[in-house]
């Protein structure tokens, strides 16, 4: 009987432990029938998720509390305990405090938002330019401040490696490094889209013939995932963001290999290969 015993706790302990380590595998992708924020990886990510707690917080205790008073209403004021209905047509104390109260909550929902939207806006002292192109369908980075370094990342399905993610992984991903504000400017080269990374509470639109800022600082290496969540056109869904990112120095030994690998890249005959291979995958999906 202890034998068995021991034997359950065992395999307990090796299910908690692979859940866990499985849960850590995959914080920075969404997960199957996930409810929540992915798991916040910047200083934006942890002011949002901080935000979304506070008001979930707000709106749980309205709830609860309407629901007690419709309940005491229906109990104590139904046909059958007052079958003569109040004539009361006026309180001024509860007019008042059924405008007030809902204007103090507003107030204590507003000054964090505003906090929190003036904060993502941009930084003030950027270790990072990265230039963001949206582009039919797929994403183009240049980097102004690491010799102009300039490549397209797509998604390809046809290319998948064993491991990567289907719809979220790329050809080129983006390379960041950790701890670092990187200043973002997004653009685009045909029709309005949107980078979107949620684990970083990064969310901007990419406008033809506008330059729009934000800026992302990355907790530490990993890899994270996003779309583009503006729909863009017949392939919009094949147009993930994919980010990888790694220690300071690891990221200047990339830059090196970066400017030779991409240097002899053209995006005017990249793009109609690029474009071709986009809509092959989504033909064979759709089949």
């Amino acid at each position: 009987m202890h034998g068995l015993r021991r034997l359950g706790g065992a395999l307990a302990l090796m299910a908690g432990s692979a859940f866990v380590t499985a849960g850590q595998a995959l914080a920075q992708a969404p997960r199957p029938w996930q409810m929540g924020l992915q798991d916040p990886s910047s200083p934006v990510a942890h002011g949002i998720q901080d935000l979304h707690t506070l008001v979930l917080w707000i709106i749980t205790i309205i709830t609860i509390f309407v629901a007690a008073l419709l309940g005491w209403v229906m109990y104590r004021f139904n046909a059958t305990r007052n079958p003569v209905p109040s004539r009361t047509s006026h309180n001024t104390l509860l007019e008042v405090a059924w405008t007030v109260v809902p204007v103090l909550i507003l107030v204590v929902i507003a000054i964090p938002s505003f906090r929190l939207v003036y904060f993502e806006d941009r930084t003030k002292e950027a270790d990072l330019t990265i230039k963001v192109t949206g582009h039919q369908w797929y994403w183009e980075y240049n980097y102004p401040d690491n010799g102009n370094v300039d490549f397209n990342s797509m998604y390809d399905e046809a290319k998948l490696q064993p491991g990567q993610l289907r719809l979220l992984d790329v050809d080129n991903p983006l390379v960041l490094p950790a701890g670092k504000n990187i200043r973002i400017l997004t653009n685009s080269a045909d029709v309005i889209h949107s980078f979107y990374i949620p684990s970083f509470g990064v969310q901007r639109y990419a406008v033809p013939g506008r330059t729009i800022e934000t800026w992302v600082r990355a907790d530490k290496p990993g890899q994270y995932y996003g779309e583009c969540n503006q729909i863009c056109g017949t392939n919009h869904s094949y147009m993930p963001i994919s980010i990888k990112v790694v220690t300071p120095e690891e990221f200047a030994a990339w830059v090196q290999e970066a400017k030779t690998k991409f240097a002899a890249d053209a995006p005017s005959t990249a793009q109609p290969s690029r474009l071709a291979a986009v809509e092959a995958a989504s033909a064979q999906a759709q089949q």
